[in-house]
């Protein structure tokens, strides 16, 4: 049977359980699945969630075989009579279910140096699609298949339970789908970058760039900064580290004065590692939420922390006599009171302050519950947000957005 090419092999992930479709669970095995297809060089253009019920699994699966070379299935391995992807399968790639007396003996083995007691309803598990190809679960009792359709479509079905999808599909499944796809070899280099917001840098690397096919550009915006990835694609390392290369030399040409790190730098270690080579001095204030900002930093980083304090509650701020909260102005304008102070008075090259208010939650009307600062040799950037410190934005996003703006005020700084 003829297979696809391998740059044109298009994949579909079918996940059953009717506790997905409950939001009972969150499908975090389709996220992983589809980030190991991507890093294979192949195609995902459809992910199907879909319940225990025999029919709809069928349908399922037989429409994603009628558009995809690879389907692979995950979830309803078990012995439980809502576990049917095994019959779904087979009724899907035109075959019947077989008793395998062998795969029998190899689960109660598994029960038995679990100490565990086996039931009759294992059984099931034993049984597969008539011709299919056995996957062995070291790590688990369900047996993981691969059946084959009349037009050499395959279903790989691999269990529900995180630890033992993700040990067969590295393990197993990967080099199952590199050998009979002929797939090559797909390497990532991703540029960090901060200081710009995405449609900037979408706009300033422009289409022929982010348009190539291979090596391939991706933009993936966080709080601060963003990953520019490239992926090639080729027959062996050397080419494809090659064609990295040229294309991250043609990125810096044009976006390398936002470019801070590249793959896993990250802007705290930047951050961190600028402050000692520049032997910069830095202050710190956090109100109303504790520990984001020195937390997150390096502990190399400690001995060039001129000063830092935490205080309970934004609103009742005081720093000395000189410098207190002012109820007057509003939570931006005292983060960028209090900078200003900070490094002046501790003769520190880079200060930052974060307020947070402590009883504020995620989309309470309030302009600014959460307020940061950044002072960086004289200048001062800042930015407030509608979240307090209840919320889980609050412990990543300012602190993001204050080291990213930190570094770019380094540059800017230095060019000036």
């Amino acid at each position: 049977m003829e297979h696809a090419s391998a740059d044109n092999v298009n994949a579909e992930i079918v996940a059953i359980g009717t506790e997905l479709l409950l939001g009972a669970l969150t499908d975090t095995n389709s996220v992983y699945l589809a980030q190991q297809l991507r890093d294979l060089g192949i195609n995902l253009y459809f992910m199907t969630s879909v319940g225990d019920n025999i029919d709809r699994i069928v349908q399922a699966i037989t429409i994603a075989l009628s558009r995809a070379d690879v389907v692979i299935t995950c979830g309803g391995l078990g012995p439980t009579v809502d576990d049917m992807t095994r019959e779904a399968v087979a009724r899907s790639v035109g075959t019947k279910l077989v008793y395998h007396e062998y795969l029998f003996e190899a689960i109660k083995e598994r029960f038995a140096a679990f100490r565990a007691n086996i039931t009759e309803n294992n059984k099931r598990q034993a049984y597969l699609p008539d011709g299919a190809l056995v996957i062995p679960n070291p790590v688990g009792t369900a047996p993981s298949f691969m059946a084959e359709n009349a037009e050499g479509k395959i279903v790989i079905s691999l269990p529900g339970v995180p630890r033992e999808m993700k040990f067969l599909m590295e393990n197993a499944v990967i080099p199952l789908l590199r050998e009979r796809f002929k797939l090559g070899i797909i390497k990532a280099r991703t540029l960090k970058s901060a200081g710009i917001g995405e449609s900037s840098l979408d706009d300033l690397l422009g289409d022929e760039l982010l348009n190539h096919s291979n090596p391939s550009i991706g933009l993936a915006a966080h709080q601060g900064d963003i990953d520019i990835r490239i992926t090639a694609k080729a027959d062996d390392l050397a080419t494809a580290d090659a064609m990295l290369s040229e294309m991250a030399d043609k990125v810096y040409e044009k976006a390398g004065e936002y470019i801070f790190g590249e793959d896993s730098d990250t802007i705290e270690s930047v951050f961190s590692r600028d402050l000692i080579a520049h032997n910069y001095t830095a202050a710190f204030l956090e109100a109303g939420i504790d520990n984001v900002l020195i937390g997150r930093l390096p502990g190399e980083t400690a001995q060039q922390v001129v000063w830092s304090h935490n205080y309970d509650h934004p609103k009742q701020t005081v720093i000395d006599a000189s410098m207190a909260y002012d109820h007057t102005l509003d939570m931006r304008e005292n983060a960028q009171r209090f900078v200003k102070y900070l490094a002046e008075q501790n003769n520190a090259n880079i200060a930052i302050a974060v307020l947070s208010l402590p009883d504020v939650n995620e989309g309470a009307d309030v302009e600014h519950a959460t307020a940061v600062a950044v002072y960086v040799n004289g200048q001062i950037s800042s930015r407030g947000y509608g979240f307090g410190s209840k919320s889980e934005l609050s412990r990543s996003w300012p602190v993001r957005w204050a080291l990213s703006r930190a570094w770019r005020m380094f540059k800017e700084s230095e060019a000036s």
